[in-house]
């Protein structure tokens, strides 16, 4: 079994797992010491993913945001159970599992599935970036071809933590300098941008997991993904990401500023 259809497995399962329970929404949920939500469903779509890696990819690591990192391995497969976890609970149907598969710092893959949507996307690195409703032949995808900051679209989550990064002010500068703004949030933003259906996505705070599956995505349907500050890849804290065409004015708007973390 090649490495995207073991992917495409994977997500089937974390569906088979998430969507019944999503439906009758018939579990628990629990507070973590981040203070953020974990439902049983984020563990039992972490471990069953982990599980079957362990079968299949004994040699590989595994990064997952429950669970933790296991194994030394430069192959890591990173994954966010349940993106959205949030929504999830309140019964929004924007959330996903999100699956990706690194070689050092070098994307190979990622898939994003969001079984509430009906939809699901994924990437190869050098093979094009594809979405599909659920069931239907897939399509590919591409970033849109906007390049002036007047006539784009910003999609992002909420405005919180733009101000701990200390540029509130610029977002909301970036965001007069645009056609249109709206909050689609986590994961489906960047989905939305490597379709080509808005021009820019962008959150203050983000951790490795949540980012892993998306840039593959994203590159692949042509567009750009750093940190604020211009750091390319998942691993700067944060996101902009956008069809290429806006990125250095994005940047220029946000000021290049990284988080505190990040040299």
């Amino acid at each position: 079994m090649n490495d995207l259809d073991l992917a495409i497995e994977l997500a089937d399962l974390a569906d088979a797992i998430s969507h019944p329970h999503f439906r009758a929404q018939d579990f628990a949920v629990e507070t973590k010491p981040d203070l953020t939500p974990v439902t049983e469903c984020d563990r039992a779509v972490e471990k069953a993913i982990m599980d079957r890696l362990t079968e299949v990819r004994p040699d590989d690591s595994v990064l997952g945001e429950e669970f933790g990192a296991h194994g030394q391995s430069s192959r890591r497969w990173i994954i966010d159970p349940i993106d959205g976890t949030k929504n999830f609970v309140r019964g929004v149907p924007v959330w996903a599992t999100l699956i990706s598969l690194y070689d050092g710092d070098q994307p190979l893959l990622g898939v994003v599935s969001a079984p509430a949507l009906g939809r699901r996307w994924w990437a190869v690195t050098g093979q094009g970036a594809y979405a599909t409703e659920l069931g239907s032949p897939a399509e590919r995808i591409a970033v849109s071809s906007v390049d002036s900051l007047a006539d784009a679209s910003l999609s992002y989550s909420s405005l919180s933590g733009w101000k701990e990064l200390g540029i509130l002010d610029e977002f909301l500068d970036l965001c007069d300098s645009l056609w249109r703004t709206r909050g689609y949030g986590d994961f489906y933003s960047y989905m939305l941008l490597a379709e080509g259906a808005v021009d820019l996505a962008c959150e203050p705070e983000l951790a490795l997991y949540d980012m892993g599956a998306l840039v593959p995505i994203v590159l692949e349907a042509g567009g750009t993904f750093t940190n604020t500050a211009g750091l390319p890849g998942p691993f700067g804290g944060n996101a902009l990401a956008s069809n290429s065409r806006l990125h250095e004015a994005a940047l220029d708007r946000l000021g290049r500023v990284a988080p505190a973390e990040v040299s």
